[in-house]
């Protein structure tokens, strides 16, 4: 009673509720906010009211106005008269004239929900009395009040005799409670026919999308193709940058909890989009019963490169709680070329067992994986290495030999864990006294598209790497992951870099991955670096970093060297010979580095099961100088770029490899210390050895000896 009472003392939430006064004078009513265009107030035959006009085409008149909200109104009436004149809508059905509104809370955040939103699309026959009430959602103080002509493409809209007084909530409450009752039935009646007719779909097809084979369509039409008699889809990239997709949503039956998605595809032409997933692929995501997107979705099926004809694909995953009908968009996703066909999909109910311990494996890794931050403790630290002849010593004059592995992924993927991971058990449990990382410097200053941070994560990521290596008094070898010839990029990051780890004991600098394609000259001298000729062994590079790597003018490794010792830092420096650090016979015959005031100059060397010339390309420099064997290893795996002819048997090469490298206390790091990256050394990332180089590159660094057969 005492509330009704309040509710009918109450005055109007917002004066001058008609439009009348303009007690300033500024030829605009009193309390209420200007229009930036297309607002006027207006007066006919003594009646002042506000008239919002299409100013263009698809243009917006709004009048925006903020309502503060008395303390303890838990309901609002709104009535006013509108006028709609000349209204043509917009391209979609609600680009209207409507009243929007939307609450805030005190800190100006939107409270939910909105009120509706009294809208037309048509003219109204002269003025015409509306009226609607909504309740108020505890913690909103403010209303927006924006009367709008959204986007349509003509019109006028006048308003008059606008009030908004407090009402009583309670009726609002009761309606809402037995509306959202009533609504509440009749969605799970929907909901069910829609899970019982796609459980029928199932019953008598075995899938869910019977007619993804696309026989029953028309060639020609849409999207639809025809081959030898088998119609497909056939999505063509029309530009560069542009999408193409094909939409089809499908409901799930009741009680689903896994689902498997078969079929096959062709991709023909295919170059990426800018974005490293601008590619082929399928994207797909979950809708409610209410039609809501639900923020799981399953892992998206993706191809990056063309197929060998048709190929037979195949994905499982699990269906979330309130998940009631699949979106799925096959597409080409800016992707700058290509041809993407689809055909014969089978969607059906699978065993959730399998996903969820695939799921759980994850998870295991994942937390296997983590290694906790350690304070850097000099104690245990590495001591400073300096070159002495074709030996390395330390501050103490003892000789170090340097064995370890090659603890890839950070040349990949910024945000990849694993390698951190992967330093520790190369050192506590492989017996690793040095761990190469290779990297890149876009990384470093945070340029890849999966980072955010301007590089801040990657570089804290390195520092704890070093910190790791050196806690436990191993050395790191950074390495600069680039190809063919060094760049002023590459200089101004190693200037970065040096002064950051300048005279860091456990820190040397590989300051180039694998030159190649270039003159002892210009790789040591620099110059103008041009298109390659002949064999192009690096084939896991894309179209776009090979053309990077062509037309530009080289800084040269000594340019490397000097950008180094520029900072001070004496730290050891790696530098690769040519034919992508194949090569170290340039070294001997003129072509050596000038150290500058270092602790000198190591050259390295990459070989795999390939390659030959050791003693050749190798050995003369191996006399006068260090060598760091930065790569090397053998997989039963061939590499498609090289002739499969040429690559030795792992269980021949290995062990005569490993006979040379200890015969001549040759540095190395073994590739890779991953399961994906051939030549591997791990089955997995429990870090199981793989037979044919793991086990025998483990017990290599053991003190296991191998005797060298046969020179290659």
């Amino acid at each position: 009673m005492a509330q009704d009472v309040v509710i009918a003392q109450a005055e109007p939430i917002v004066p001058n509720t008609g439009f009348e006064t303009d007690l300033d004078a500024d030829g605009w009513p009193d309390s209420w906010a200007k229009l930036k265009t297309g607002g006027s107030w207006e007066e006919e035959n003594g009646n002042r009211f506000l008239r919002l006009t299409s100013m263009e085409p698809n243009g917006t008149t709004m009048l925006y106005q903020e309502i503060s909200i008395p303390e303890g109104v838990g309901a609002i009436k709104m009535t006013w008269k509108q006028r709609i004149t000349g209204l043509q809508r917009g391209k979609n059905s609600w680009f209207d004239a409507r009243i929007m509104m939307e609450f805030m809370d005190a800190e100006r955040n939107k409270v939910s929900p909105s009120p509706p939103t009294p809208h037309s699309g048509k003219d109204t026959d002269g003025w015409e009395e509306k009226e609607i009430a909504f309740l108020v959602p505890d913690g909103a103080t403010i209303l927006k009040f924006m009367p709008s002509l959204l986007q349509v493409q003509s019109g006028t809209f006048d308003i008059d005799d606008l009030t908004l007084m407090p009402t009583d909530p309670e009726p609002l409450r009761e309606a809402a409670e037995v509306a959202q009752a009533a609504k509440a039935i009749k969605d799970q009646a929907h909901l069910e026919k829609k899970q019982a007719k796609a459980a029928k779909v199932l019953a008598e097809n075995g899938t869910l999308v019977p007619h993804w084979n696309h026989e029953n369509k028309q060639a020609g039409k849409g999207n639809i193709a025809e081959e030898d008699g088998n119609k497909f889809l056939r999505l063509v990239s029309p530009e560069p940058g542009k999408m193409v997709m094909d939409y089809r949503e499908v409901d799930i039956p009741a009680g689903v909890e896994a689902l498997e998605l078969s079929w096959k595809q062709r991709v023909t032409g295919l170059k990426k989009g800018d974005k490293p997933w601008f590619d082929a692929r399928i994207m797909m995501e979950w809708k409610d019963a209410h039609g809501k997107k639900l923020s799981t979705k399953p892992s998206p099926p993706y191809t990056q490169k063309d197929t060998n004809g048709w190929v037979e694909k195949r994905t499982d995953f699990l269906v979330p709680d309130g998940a009631v009908t699949l979106v799925m968009m096959s597409c080409l996703f800016q992707a700058k070329a290509g041809t993407y066909e689809l055909d014969d999909f089978i969607l059906k109910p699978t065993d959730p067992a399998d996903i969820l311990e695939r799921k759980a494996a994850r998870e295991r890794q994942i937390a296997a994986r983590f290694v906790p931050d350690e304070k850097p403790d000099k104690s245990k630290w590495p001591k400073m290495l300096k070159v002495v002849g074709n030996r390395l010593h330390d501050t103490d004059g003892n000789e170090v030999w340097l064995q370890g592995v090659n603890a890839g992924g950070l040349e990949t993927l910024p945000q990849d864990d694993q390698p951190v991971k992967s330093l520790v058990v190369a050192i506590d449990e492989w017996n690793s006294n040095c761990v190469r990382v290779p990297m890149k410097e876009e990384f470093w200053w945070g340029k890849s598209p999966y980072q955010q941070d301007g590089g801040k994560a990657f570089r804290e990521k390195i520092d704890k790497m070093i910190t790791l290596a050196a806690n436990r008094g191993a050395y790191i070898v950074i390495d600069l992951h680039r190809y063919r010839a060094p760049k002023q990029e590459h200089a101004d990051f190693w200037k970065e870099f040096a002064a950051l780890y300048k005279d860091h004991p456990a820190v040397l600098f590989d300051v180039m991955n694998e030159p190649h394609g270039i003159s002892w000259e210009v790789w040591r001298n620099g110059g103008f670096v041009g298109e390659e000729k002949g064999q192009d062994e690096s084939a896991f590079l894309t179209d776009d970093e090979k053309k990077k790597n062509r037309g530009f003018q080289s800084v040269g490794m000594q340019g490397l060297v000097d950008a180094v010792r520029s900072t001070g830092a004496k730290n050891i420096v790696i530098a690769g010979g040519i034919f992508w650090c194949n090569d170290l016979r340039g070294i001997v015959n003129g072509y050596a580095l000038d150290d500058k005031g270092g602790n000198g100059i190591m050259y390295s060397w990459h070989t795999y099961n390939w390659h030959e010339g050791w003693e050749e390309k190798v050995l003369p420099v191996a006399e006068k100088y260090p060598i760091f064997l930065g790569e090397v290893g053998a997989d039963p795996k061939k590499m498609e770029f090289v002739p499969a002819d040429d690559q030795e048997d792992p269980a021949t090469w290995v062990p005569d490899m490993l006979g040379f490298i200890q015969k001549h206390k040759i540095n190395w790091t073994g590739w890779c210390f991953h399961p994906r990256a051939t030549p591997r050394m791990l089955l997995d990332w429990d870090y199981t050895p793989t037979p044919f180089w793991g086990v025998p590159a483990k017990e290599a660094l053991a003190g296991k000896q191998f005797e060298m057969k046969k020179m290659r």
